[in-house]
């Protein structure tokens, strides 16, 4: 994936994360895109340990376990915050 879709992508999974658990989070727009870039990576990296794939470009799949590593990093920050 170029450069530009990642960004897209952060922001994308960045925002649907931050719907899923709303919060009182520090940050704006580029903290959400970079929330969202970390959680493809994250996400990436563990569902490739559990054998369900990877973050392979802009689709359905992708989006689903970008998002789900980006609810880790969030619910990560919040219990490390508290």
């Amino acid at each position: 994936m170029g450069f530009l879709t990642w960004i897209v992508l952060g922001g994308i999974v960045g925002v649907i994360a931050k719907l899923i658990m709303p919060g009182k989070d520090p940050g704006g727009f580029i903290v959400t895109i970079l929330l969202g870039i970390a959680g493809a990576f994250v996400g990436g990296y563990i569902s490739t340990l559990l054998g369900f794939g990877t973050v392979t470009g802009f689709n359905i799949i992708s989006l689903v376990i970008a998002v789900i590593g980006a609810l880790i990093l969030l619910l990560l920050y919040r219990m490390i915050k508290k």
